[in-house]
């Protein structure tokens, strides 16, 4: 592994990208570096990954892999690739990106990452010069690995549907992910109550947080424990009062345990190109409660799925509970 890029460039890449809303077209320096590494390389394959993270110029990188003859594998994390501006676009039910971002109303994710205060006009560029940039190379020799099916679906449906696209699950330690008891119940006074268990790296809206606000106030406390791992101090500090809320953890272990302690996982996010906690939560040997359609309900066979509707949420949970106590 070698850095390339140093954290001021970074943050320069972000100021231009808060400005124009052209995020991966920026940082020319540290991608003239990059360029220089892999000529002195001659790779005969250039594994992608993220590209949208303020580190690299999409526009230099793609000209010099069409000039190359090496073959080009990316995977594909998120839906960035074959969009105008966002990453993910299933919650506000925006799908312009099928022909033409901007073409049928205005981008509703300008303020979500990369965020931008740029107008319309640089999602309509953006959309064009990536469609451009991303299917310069032939189809044999680029090909696209998307971790669900659910996305590689999506993909299929874009401008990059004329790569071969391979599903690849990511993979889980089952080292540190499995069965594991602790005192995790008795530490936070949860005893024999069904606990309902959320995990995230970084909770936001999108993540679902407010669905476990409203499972919190609306299951009886007497009977049922929510609890949140993953959290900064402000959205703590707020939300307390309504269910045990935690900090994200680093051990992995300590989030094994955590997992094993609970009834179950609930993931309430419809964007997940994945759902890792689901598949850690089955290996530690918690079934998972997540959205209909959702790449989360290819990652665990014992998952329950429920439609997007806050009103099953409950109703789910409480009919889980009642079979446990059978």
């Amino acid at each position: 592994m070698q850095k390339i890029a140093t954290f001021p460039e970074v943050c320069f890449d972000v100021l231009q990208t808060r400005i124009d809303g052209k995020a991966g077209f920026h940082s020319k320096g540290i991608t003239r570096r990059l360029l220089r590494r892999l000529d002195e390389i001659d790779p005969d394959v250039v594994h992608l990954h993220v590209l949208c993270g303020y580190w690299v110029n999409v526009d230099m990188l793609f000209e010099w892999l069409a000039a190359h003859r090496c073959k080009v594998v990316w995977t594909l994390h998120d839906c960035w690739a074959f969009t105008g501006h966002c990453i993910h676009f299933t919650k506000v039910k925006c799908m312009q990106w099928e022909s033409h971002c901007i073409h049928d109303g205005p981008c509703p994710q300008k303020r979500e990452y990369p965020e931008t205060f740029a107008g319309d006009e640089s999602v309509r560029w953006c959309f064009e010069r990536k469609k451009k940039l991303f299917t310069m190379l032939p189809a044999n020799r680029m090909r696209l690995i998307t971790p669900s099916q659910w996305l590689a679906d999506l993909v299929g449906r874009s401008f990059l549907a004329k790569y071969s696209i391979e599903v690849v699950h990511n993979t889980i330690d089952t080292e540190v992910f499995k069965p594991t008891p602790s005192d995790f119940r008795e530490r936070y006074g949860i005893g024999d109550r069904f606990m309902v268990l959320g995990v995230a790296s970084k909770w936001s809206e999108r993540k679902g947080l407010n669905d476990f606000v409203r499972l919190a106030r609306e299951l009886d406390d007497r009977r049922f424990a929510v609890v949140v791992v993953g959290l900064d101090k402000k959205q703590i500090r707020k939300v307390s009062g309504d269910l045990i809320a935690l900090p994200r953890t680093n051990d992995a272990k300590e989030l094994a345990a955590i997992y094993t302690a609970a009834d179950v996982l609930f993931n309430p996010s419809s964007e997940e190109t994945f759902g890792m906690t689901v598949a850690e939560a089955a290996t530690c040997g918690t079934g998972s409660i997540v959205i209909d359609g959702s790449a989360c309900a290819e990652v665990a066979e014992n998952a329950v799925t429920v439609p997007a509707d806050p009103s099953k949420f409950v109703s789910t949970i409480a009919s889980m509970s009642l079979q446990k106590a059978k």
